[in-house]
Order: C-alpha cells, then sequence, then structure tokens
C-alpha cells in the first residue's frame, strides 16, 4: 500500500478536530485519545505535532482567532470599521462557547501584531492615545465574549434575575436599555471611543 497523498495529522487538523470535540462533550471532555479516534489515527501519533495537551489547546485557541473574518476596510470610517471588527471577533468566539475560556490560557496575541500596526497606521488619534485603543477595544471585546459564552456553554441569563425592590437602580438601568446582547457590546465600544474623542478634544489632539 502506499503512503496517502496527504498525511493524516496536521497541527490544524488536530485542532480543529479538537475543537469539534469541545464544541460538543464541553472543554473538560477533551482527550489526545477522543482527538486521535475522530481524525482516524491512534493517539500516540498525535505527540509528533503537539508535546501535551496544552499545546494541542493553544493550537485550538489559535484556530478560533484565525477564523475571525476582518470587515471591509473604510479608512475615512476608521472607528465603525474596527467596531466590525471587534463585532467580527466576539461572533466567532461566541460560536465556541466551550472553548472559549482557552483564549484566557492560550492568547497568542504575536499573530495580532501585525494587525495592530496596521490599524494604528490609519488611526485618527494621536499616537499617545493609539496603545489605550488598541487595549480598552480589545478588553471590552474578548471581556463580552467570554461573558457571553460562560453563560451560553452554562445555560445561564447573562443577566441573573434579581429584585426590583431590593435593586431598585440596577432594575430601571435594566428596563430603560434598548438593545439586545449584541447591541449592547457596541454601544459600550462607542461610548469608549466617545470617551477617547472627549480626551483628544479637551487636549488639543483631536484630529
Amino acid at each position: 500500500m502506499g503512503r496517502p497523498e496527504k498525511p493524516l495529522i496536521s497541527r490544524e487538523r488536530a485542532a480543529r478536530a479538537a475543537l469539534d470535540v469541545i464544541d460538543v462533550q464541553g472543554l473538560n471532555a477533551l482527550s489526545l485519545e477522543n482527538v486521535a479516534r475522530k481524525i482516524g489515527v491512534r493517539a500516540p501519533s498525535l505527540y509528533h505535532h503537539f508535546k501535551d495537551k496544552s499545546e494541542l489547546l493553544s493550537e485550538v485557541a489559535l484556530c478560533i482567532l484565525k477564523d475571525i473574518q476582518a470587515p471591509f476596510v473604510d479608512p475615512k470610517r476608521w472607528e465603525d470599521t474596527l467596531i466590525g471588527l471587534c463585532v467580527a471577533a466576539r461572533r466567532t468566539i461566541l460560536l465556541h462557547p466551550n472553548a472559549a475560556p482557552l483564549l484566557l490560557e492560550f492568547f497568542p496575541r504575536r499573530i495580532f501584531l501585525e494587525a495592530y500596526d496596521y490599524w494604528t497606521s490609519f488611526c485618527p488619534y494621536p499616537p499617545e492615545l493609539q496603545l489605550q485603543i488598541l487595549e480598552g477595544s480589545e478588553k471590552i471585546t474578548f471581556g463580552s465574549a467570554l461573558f457571553a459564552a460562560a453563560s451560553r456553554s452554562r445555560g445561564i441569563p447573562a443577566m441573573p434575575e434579581f429584585s426590583s425592590t431590593d435593586l431598585p437602580y440596577l432594575a430601571g438601568a435594566v428596563r430603560a436599555n434598548q438593545h439586545d446582547e449584541e447591541g449592547l457590546f457596541v454601544e459600550t465600544l462607542r461610548t469608549f471611543f466617545a470617551g477617547v474623542a472627549a480626551i483628544a478634544e479637551k487636549t488639543g489632539k483631536a484630529t
């Protein structure tokens, strides 16, 4: 029997199989054995590509982030375009709520370095605000996605039930909110950018 034209295992194929297992069975159910079974090989074969389970999980996190589809970039609408990217990232993460915690443990920030440089290349705000913008928009996006993923994977509401009598001010804020979960996320980003614009104007560095 000749050799197969393509190797039975690649790092990405194994990681995609692991992601499928996590999506269906949960993160705690993942093992090298069930990943190997899913792609039709024996578990020891995986050790040619991953030194341990932790390295496999790191590759799973990388696969999720690689799936993010960037929106059409309009340099004249920098803020709207960046918000579109944040929405795309959040939606992609929420396709895999069981795997979302991996992004905290194995966040491969190195793959974003060129993207950071690209977005700052036409950022309308001065350099002294740009790193704050990158940090803020990224943390809002991943924080929102991880909280929403935790709710979905456990089957619980994002905002737990509470007594409006005991917590009247929170109840008022919830009633006044006119947005769904994603809409609230977008408005949170817009509020953040409004703050950036206000700081830039106050310091005389608005563009």
